[in-house]
């Protein structure tokens, strides 16, 4: 089914913050269920660069667990892994009962970057193309609750995120040489999406689009979908009570010059004497 594209209008950051919060509320929710269940439940965030994957991902993780919300962002394989059967470095990452994975790029790399960037051969590309369906499958025959989401970002708005990170010297790490080939090479990208969803779009594990020029709605819509595809409830906890704090028996404090504090860099915030953290 395919929703009605919105107007293009932001949210209001009022009624954004209030619903993300509210959002977050119930993945704490699905996270004890999932514990309670023993549920694996597996996400995978794909799409162009600077569409908002992280941020999402950051929003998703911000009150959970994280022993039990892992976020998986692969470097680039070792020699011994590159001699490796593809998929073997990501089953390494795979939940255990209880666990919630979140991949940040997953083995969508060989249908994208490393497709249109010629870093891997045609026969590898085309192995993943069969292969990847018959992978997923097995996951969730086995049981392993998948969710696919593309995020979707027009040309405009990523050169615009682009031209933000440049000049944002507390964001300028995230602009790569690699990102700037997603603007050179905008339509092979597109080709190489347009092909992968022909063959790994399946209703095992389909894909799910995120459209998002609007990071908050990308956000809120991506998460309220998850959660509406997860069959979680409340679980009932037994109520918890503080015990009282036992009277004193005689313990001294080490005098204060026996250790190392670390300095009131607070204090100087008064005064403007502030320098640079060292």
């Amino acid at each position: 089914m395919v929703p009605d594209k919105h107007d293009g209008g932001k949210v209001p950051r009022q009624v954004y913050e209030r619903e993300l919060y509210r959002l977050q509320g119930e993945l704490v929710k699905m996270q004890e269920w999932m514990r309670a269940a023993g549920a694996r439940i597996v996400v995978i965030f794909e799409g162009r660069d600077a569409a908002g994957k992280g941020g999402t991902i950051q929003r998703i993780t911000q009150y959970l667990n994280p022993r039990v919300a892992r976020i998986v962002a692969l470097p680039a394989p070792t020699e011994r892994q590159r001699t490796q059967w593809y998929f073997q470095r990501y089953i390494e990452n795979l939940p255990a009962a209880g666990e919630l994975i979140l991949f940040d790029r997953s083995w969508y790399n060989r249908a994208g970057v490393e497709h249109v960037m010629g870093f891997t051969t045609k026969e590898d590309y085309f192995r993943f193309l069969h292969q990847c369906p018959i992978f997923e499958r097995l996951l969730v025959e086995d049981g392993i609750l998948l969710r696919k989401y593309w995020f979707s970002v027009s040309d405009e708005e990523q050169q615009h995120r682009f031209e933000s990170r440049l000049h944002d010297p507390m964001r300028s790490w995230k602009l790569s040489p690699m990102d700037l080939q997603s603007i050179t090479r905008w339509e092979d990208y597109s080709r190489a999406k347009d092909e992968m969803f022909v063959h790994t779009d399946i209703p095992e594990a389909p894909w799910h689009v995120v459209e998002s020029d609007d990071k908050r709605r990308a956000r809120i819509n991506m998460i309220a979908h998850l959660l509406s595809s997860i069959p979680y409830h409340d679980v009932q906890h037994p109520s918890i009570e503080l015990p009282p704090r036992p009277k004193p028996k005689g313990y001294v404090r080490v005098p204060r010059d026996m250790q190392s504090y670390v300095p009131d860099h607070a204090s100087s915030l008064a005064t403007g004497k502030h320098g640079n953290g060292g």
